[in-house]
């Protein structure tokens, strides 16, 4: 548009501002947006090492067109990703209003206006990816079709609109992949229109062109008749793309939901302070465009002025050429035997007047192709900055969207560490007492090998005992089973019962008294005896108490 601006001495708006002022896409050169699950991860280049991933291994990893590629390339896995899904949950035909479907075009658009090359037009430098788009139809006859309707569709009037209505047909066809593979796979044809660095040049196209073949799954049924393709403001909303708080709960782990919320924090308050100095940005060239328009207004009318002159000046000397001519013929009449040399000079005043007034009606249609040029040069430049009052617009609202999120995180952030503050308690406590059952244990392993070596020699000492003392028990056994045989019958001396009498009685051999079976029904080990011998009830009770204050 600054080609159409009259050459002043006056400083005006360069080609390159306003080239710089129509580029809706932000690019983040200073930072990596990358896939991380399914949100949007947002590092800074300095503070993270790139891999070669999708990138070839000569190029530069801060080189900003490779960043542009990757950046792009990863919001349309995303918005692939995110159609596919919510379609898929949605189970019915996507129409125009549908905000997923919406985005995709708008991605989709940004990855084909990526390295277009510029063409110079009359009204100024043009960039239309329409032309790529016209390849397929050489390339792949089938899709002959599809331009014919998009040529046949009313209202459209720009190669843009031409290009964003045939995506909405190449979708509803399910040929959108098999007909960007086809153009990608001829790069030969595509270096007319692409920077040899474009992202339909290099890898990444091939990458998207394949993640499309899951977009057949899709049904779309989209009117294009009546919507304005021509002027519509494409801008990626971000934040359809960030990952949902509620995700985070399904996690165990405290760390990660403090680590994950704290990411999306930074990612947020970077895209935040990106979209502000966007937001001044714009603001910038909308004045600057104001400014270039009021200076405009200025030329004009002064060009308007100048062509009331000269239309005044063609007037009177029409009228000076009619009354000389006039006059001339009177006086040819009234003289005619008037010198040939002052007929000549005549004819030679008359041609020249006649010169003078050509040079005039071509001066007047050069002004008026002026006047018409700069109209339409302010024509375009108003509708170039209701586009950018529009995208400023959507560009706050994202903006305060964002700050409404970053609120959120902020909210979460704060419950998460009071949590983990809380868990961090616990985990305090819980080491403590594993401490103590650590030194509990420790007590308890050094009382059972005490006890295991008094247990060996109590063993080697009824060995011991029983080598010198058993013959000796054994016949005192014998002596006190024939004296028990011979006993009279009695009454128990424990329990004293009557019946008692009839009972068989025994001796207890740790007292030494006779008691029936009932009363020496219990046995127990003695020192004097590696096996259990029957005792008494009283001697039972005792022996059990004795054991239980002697360590074993």
């Amino acid at each position: 548009m600054s080609d159409l601006t009259p050459q002043s001495d006056a400083p005006t708006p360069t080609t390159d501002k306003i080239t710089q002022a129509a580029r809706e896409t932000i690019y983040l050169c200073n930072f990596r947006v990358s896939v991380d699950g399914e949100w949007l991860c947002l590092r800074e280049l300095n503070d993270i090492s790139l891999t070669p991933d999708p990138e070839p291994a000569h190029e530069d990893p801060k080189d900003p067109i490779a960043i542009e590629r990757l950046n792009l390339m990863n919001m349309a896995k995303l918005s692939i990703k995110g159609l596919i899904e919510s379609a898929l949950n949605l189970g019915r035909t996507l129409d125009s209003d549908y905000a997923p479907l919406q985005q995709f075009f708008v991605v989709m658009e940004h990855c084909l206006k990526h390295g277009l090359k510029t063409k110079k037009t009359f009204l100024g430098q043009n960039k239309s990816f329409w032309g790529a788009l016209e390849l397929v139809e050489k390339l792949t006859p089938e899709a002959g079709e599809i331009t014919a309707s998009v040529k046949d569709l009313p209202g459209l009037k720009t190669p843009l609109g031409r290009g964003r209505a045939w995506l909405r047909l190449a979708l509803m066809q399910k040929k959108l992949s098999d007909y960007m593979k086809t153009i990608i796979n001829r790069k030969d044809l595509l270096s007319e229109f692409y920077e040899p660095n474009a992202l339909m040049m290099e890898e990444e196209g091939a990458v998207i062109a394949g993640l499309l073949v899951g977009l057949n799954v899709i049904d779309a049924n989209l009117c294009m008749k009546g919507e304005d393709l021509d002027s519509q403001v494409g801008v990626i909303d971000f934040s359809m793309y960030l990952k949902d708080g509620g995700h985070s709960s399904k996690s165990a782990e405290g760390d990660g939901q403090i680590t994950a919320i704290l990411d999306q924090k930074n990612y947020v308050e970077e895209l935040n302070r990106h979209l502000s100095a966007s937001v001044n940005n714009l603001q910038a060239k909308v004045d600057a465009l104001e400014k270039s328009n009021t200076k405009l207004t200025e030329e004009l009318a002064v060009a308007n002025n100048r062509i009331i002159t000269l239309q005044e000046d063609v007037e009177r000397v029409k009228e000076e050429s009619c009354y000389q001519l006039e006059s001339n013929r009177k006086a040819l009449r009234s003289d005619s035997a008037a010198d040939g040399q002052a007929l000549g000079e005549t004819r030679k005043q008359l041609k020249e007047e006649t010169l003078l007034r050509l040079d005039v009606e071509k001066e007047l249609e050069v002004q008026i192709g002026m006047k018409q040029e700069m109209e339409l040069s302010m024509k375009m430049l108003e509708k170039d900055i209701c586009e950018k009052q529009d995208a400023l617009v959507e560009l706050r609202q994202q903006l305060d969207d964002l700050r409404a999120i970053n609120q959120q995180l902020t909210h979460k952030s704060q419950s998460s560490e009071a949590s983990s503050k809380q868990k961090s308690d616990v985990i305090a406590r819980l080491e403590e007492k594993i401490n103590q059952m650590a030194g509990t244990v420790k007590q308890l392993e050094t009382r059972s090998k005490q006890a295991e070596r008094e247990r060996d020699l109590a063993v080697e000492a009824n060995r011991l005992f029983k080598q010198e003392f058993g013959d000796k028990i054994e016949s005192l056994q014998t002596e006190v089973e024939q004296l028990r045989k011979q006993s009279q019958p009695s009454i128990c001396a424990m329990c004293e019962q009557d019946d008692s009498i009839l009972k068989i009685k025994k001796q207890c051999k740790n007292c030494g008294g006779v008691f029936c079976e009932s009363c020496l029904a219990n046995e127990l080990p003695l020192p004097s005896s590696i096996h259990p011998e029957n005792v008494c009830d009283t001697c039972y009770s005792q022996l059990l108490q004795q054991y239980a204050s002697t360590p074993s």
